[in-house]
């Protein structure tokens, strides 16, 4: 199952329990997707117009000209292919009207108008504003904001870190073969994730997740003869609208060839409570107490009982849920 959060963009919500941007980080950030072309692939909508916003007076002016280049870029790259797509089609409808058509030729028609509408689909997304709440989605493979302890002062950092943890030792290789490093099992800390657990530990503030479930879990029945699975989004929510600090681990993947050096996370997950399986899921991330924050940054691996007094004395709100409407 998928789990993806919704991030606060606004980075000052961050800034207010003590978390000071690393601009650095955010920078080659930008540069980076802009170089790759994955600016809009890998940064979350929010969190781009926030990195965007000259007004905010969070990030500096540089930072902000470099994000708006990469949204620049992007544009024209998209712009660009529905005009090779554009080419492709007129071509296979001139194959298609000519005393020889060929199945390549319908072939070449299906595609190139499924990219065309593709394309145009996503020029409509970019020019529309992100989450009228100032929120935003991540899924594995997005970026989002984490706040560690910073090395230099033991202070509290915000960087910018991907959705999916590269394990110590994985190549990137390692990675595509096993994905699912998005969320960290409460159950394999000790084990699976023994080089990470007691070492990196972060925190993502959220305030509500989604999941993937089956439809007929959300209904509490067994499929009937003849069904096939569907699996829908539900959106759980605190029924006290607190803002949750989700305990995370995260890596630094040191630089290689053109790539800069990036951070990874996974959200740590556990049982979940009653509700949420009642709609149909299996697990929960777990949200610990502000007050425990500092001791969740500045962990010792030799003192997971004291790590894991933490994740029990988890926040444990009462989550109501919602069906996403399927567009």
């Amino acid at each position: 199952m998928c789990y993806s959060a919704q991030i606060w963009a606004d980075f000052r919500k961050y800034e207010r329990i003590g978390g000071k941007l690393n601009i650095k980080e955010f920078t080659k950030l930008a540069g980076w997707t802009k170089k790759k072309g994955n600016w809009v692939k890998v940064v979350p909508k929010a969190m781009r117009r926030a990195m965007m916003d000259e007004t905010s007076g969070v990030l500096d002016i540089g930072t902000v000209e470099i994000a708006r280049e990469a949204e620049t870029e992007a544009i024209a790259l998209i712009a660009s292919e529905i005009g090779v797509q554009e080419a492709r089609l007129v071509e296979a409808n001139a194959k298609l009207a000519s005393s020889k058509p060929t199945k390549k030729a319908e072939n070449d028609r299906r595609v190139a108008t499924n990219k065309i509408e593709a394309g145009r689909k996503k020029l409509e997304d970019l020019a529309l504003p992100a989450s009228a709440d100032g929120i935003d989605r991540i899924w594995p493979g997005h970026f989002a904001p984490v706040m560690i302890r910073d090395p230099e002062t033991g202070g509290r950092m915000v960087v910018p870190m991907r959705y999916r943890c590269r394990l110590p030792g994985w190549t990137e290789a390692d990675e595509i073969e096993k994905p699912g490093t998005y969320n960290a099992r409460r159950d394999k800390l000790s084990t699976v994730w023994r080089k990470v657990f007691g070492y990196g530990h972060g925190i993502m503030i959220v305030d509500r997740f989604y999941e993937s479930v089956y439809l007929h879990n959300l209904q509490q029945r067994p499929l009937v003869p003849g069904e096939r699975e569907q699996s829908v989004e539900i959106l759980f929510s605190p029924s006290t609208d607190e803002s949750l600090f989700l305990a995370c681990l995260w890596t630094y993947v040191e630089p290689a060839g053109d790539d800069p050096g990036f951070y990874t996370f996974a959200a740590i997950t556990d049982d979940p409570p009653f509700e949420v399986i009642e709609a149909g899921h299996d697990r929960c991330p777990v949200p610990i107490q502000e007050e425990d924050v500092d001791a969740w940054l500045h962990p010792s691996p030799n003192d997971y009982e004291t790590l894991y007094a933490i994740l029990d004395r988890r926040v444990r709100p009462y989550y109501e849920h919602q069906l996403v409407q399927q567009y």
